[in-house]
Order: C-alpha cells, then sequence, then structure tokens
C-alpha cells in the first residue's frame, strides 16, 4: 500500500473534479456523463494522481497520473472502488477497459466476457458470470410452455425491448415476429432507469402480449448492454461510442443466439433517432456473417406519424387520455388510468423532457 490518500469526491468540489478532468485528459479518457461515485487519490500537495468512478454495478473513468505508474496505484483504486461498490450492496461488478490493459484486470480478478478488437474489452468478476446466465436462458426456455411443441430446425427470433412503456408499436413488431417464426425469444430491458420502472415494463409487455403462444420472455440482465452502461470515457467521439456499443452488444448477443439456437432478431425502424439508424445498420451487416438474419421493421403508423414511446409519454405528461388511448394497447391504457400508476405518472409529468432519441 501506498502512502497516498484516497477519497470521495463530493459533487461540489470544483477544483478536484477539475484536477480529475486534467488526469483523464492527459490519459486520453473523456469524462464519463454516467456516474455516480468518484474518488480521487491525492500526493502530499494535493495534487490528483489516481482517480476511478462507478455508474451502477460498473467501475468506469479509471486513470492513473504517467510519473506514478508502476507504483500499484490502480489496485488501490480499484480496491477501493470494489469496497464501495460491496458497502452498497452490488457484488457482481462490470468493467470497460482498453484491450491493451485487459490482461491488468484479469490479475484483480475480472474475467473477460466480450471484446472488440483494437476498441474495448467488457470484463466482470465472475469467473462464470456470462456462463451461468447463458445456462440461465436455456432453462427458462426448456420450461417455457412456448417451446412445448417446438421440434428443430425451427425459426427462432429474438426482440430487446425496453418499452418504455408498451405501445401498439411495440405489439406490432412481436405480433410479426410471433407470426413469422415458430418462438420468439423476447428479451425485457432491466436495467432501471427508464421513466417507467422495469417492474412495470415487464408486466405491460406480458399483459399486452399474453394472446400469443410462442412468446419466451427474458430478462435482459446486466449483458444486453444500454446506452447508460456502456461508456464513452475512451472513445474518441459520439459516432464512435454508438459504432462501439453496437459491435460490443452484437458480440455479446451472438453468443446468447448460438446457446439458444436464434436465427433472426427483429428490430423497429427508428426514423428520428441517428443512434438507432446507426446500431440498426451495424446489425444489418454483421449478424449474416454468423448466420443470424435482422429483419427491420418499419414502424407502425397513428394518422400520419409513427408509434413512439416517446409520443405516449408526450401524451401522458399532458394528460391527453384521448391521445394515449390511441397509441397504446387496452392492458396499457388501463394501467395509466388506475391509481396503481399514479407515482409513475408524476414522474413522468415532473420531467422536464420525456422525448428521448
Amino acid at each position: 500500500m501506498s502512502d497516498y490518500y484516497i477519497s470521495k469526491v463530493s459533487a461540489n468540489d470544483k477544483r478536484a473534479h477539475g484536477l480529475i478532468d486534467q488526469l483523464l485528459s492527459e490519459e486520453g479518457i473523456r469524462r464519463d456523463g454516467n456516474l455516480d461515485y468518484t474518488c480521487a487519490m491525492y500526493d502530499d500537495d494535493m495534487n490528483v494522481i489516481a482517480t476511478g468512478s462507478c455508474f451502477g454495478n460498473t467501475l468506469r473513468c479509471l486513470a492513473v497520473s504517467s510519473s506514478h505508474q508502476g507504483e500499484g496505484l490502480m489496485n488501490e483504486i480499484v480496491t477501493h472502488l470494489i469496497e464501495f461498490q460491496c458497502s452498497r450492496g452490488n457484488l457482481h461488478l462490470f468493467l470497460y477497459t482498453k484491450c491493451n490493459s485487459a490482461k491488468f484486470f484479469s490479475s484483480l480478478g475480472f474475467y473477460e466476457i466480450a471484446r472488440i478488437k483494437d476498441n474495448v474489452v467488457f470484463m466482470e468478476n465472475r469467473r462464470n458470470g456470462f456462463p451461468d446466465y447463458l445456462a440461465k436462458l436455456q432453462k427458462e426456455t426448456e420450461s417455457s410452455s412456448a417451446t412445448a411443441v417446438i421440434e428443430p430446425p425451427a425459426k427462432v427470433a429474438a426482440i430487446v425491448m425496453n418499452a418504455n412503456p408498451f405501445t401498439l408499436g411495440h405489439l406490432y413488431l412481436v405480433e410479426k415476429a410471433g407470426a413469422e417464426n415458430d418462438l420468439v425469444h423476447l428479451f425485457i430491458v432491466s436495467e432501471d432507469s427508464s421513466l417507467v420502472p422495469f417492474a412495470v415494463r415487464k408486466k405491460l409487455i406480458r399483459e399486452g402480449t399474453a394472446h400469443l403462444s410462442n412468446i419466451c420472455y427474458h430478462d435482459s440482465g446486466p449483458y444486453i448492454i444500454s446506452n447508460a452502461t456502456f461508456p464513452s470515457y475512451f472513445q474518441k467521439d459520439e459516432n464512435a461510442v454508438i459504432e462501439g456499443h453496437a459491435r460490443l452488444d452484437l458480440t455479446i448477443f451472438v453468443q446468447i443466439a448460438k446457446a439458444l439456437h436464434i436465427n433472426n432478431r427483429y428490430v423497429g425502424e427508428e426514423p428520428n433517432s441517428i443512434v438507432t439508424g446507426i446500431y440498426n445498420q451495424i446489425m444489418a451487416e454483421e449478424l449474416p456473417a454468423h448466420e443470424i438474419a435482422c429483419t427491420i421493421v418499419p414502424r407502425k403508423e397513428s394518422g400520419d406519424q409513427v408509434i413512439s414511446a416517446s409520443t405516449v409519454r408526450t401524451a401522458l405528461k399532458n394528460q391527453d387520455l384521448q391521445t394515449l388511448q390511441a397509441l397504446v394497447p387496452e392492458s396499457t391504457y388501463r394501467y395509466f388510468c388506475s391509481d396503481e400508476a399514479a407515482p409513475v405518472v408524476a414522474r413522468i409529468q415532473a420531467e422536464e423532457n420525456v422525448v428521448h432519441y
């Protein structure tokens, strides 16, 4: 252990944050937009010589000053962050690192899940974390009533859905996949960072698709990577972030697809989102190389506009029940008219901007 001092950096400590930004910049790292804890290591003159941060159960923005590398300071920063994560109940931890740093983090007990060559490595602190996740998905599939009459070779599709909240557009996508395939694996994004909580999103998806008999439902878990979870801090620009996110997510998805015999992934066209447009383009290019088709479904329209969750959230914010009813299944509409939905509706109405691209 060094004699240097590690401390939490408070949000209003402008001096420390300035020094951290300077250190990150010197090490070729940008401050990530999603952080909920940051620490700094100081020398005797109160200069920041190492830093690290957390967001949810991920470690990120890890850096040591070039003048102090080789002193074991990164080990101390990571140890501090792991102890902090344990204190708030996060035992299953993830990090993203540059490819040339993966070996170092392996020595600290992290195991590689996937990598994009010359870009990023995704790691976790459980040796069998991802294999256990794949085994769980297989067990869920075997026990699902949707697979009772399915025999290989079969048409097996996948949809990854946030549904914030579940709309007629989402329903159209699921129904189309269900009609064109023997089995559909529907992955519900379980990260709780949306205005509509995961438990509610899951309830509305399952109620809205209950009439379909060939759907196998899965919580996405931590391995289907969200925009918030994927780091931007060592990507050169926003397009590089989007591309890196897409390629890493697809590398993981291909492993999931092999375990579940998925041969088609369905996604909704997103005319209003540059991010989703780039993601869909990469998906359409990459998945066929792994014998997985990519079906991009044109968005369902209401009037002269495509149906989107952003439009639904806007209707909820404006208390426009007529528009809401035209855009969502009956089960979604019934929920948002109930007393149970009052806290969720209040949260949406308190949000300044409910249109997300």
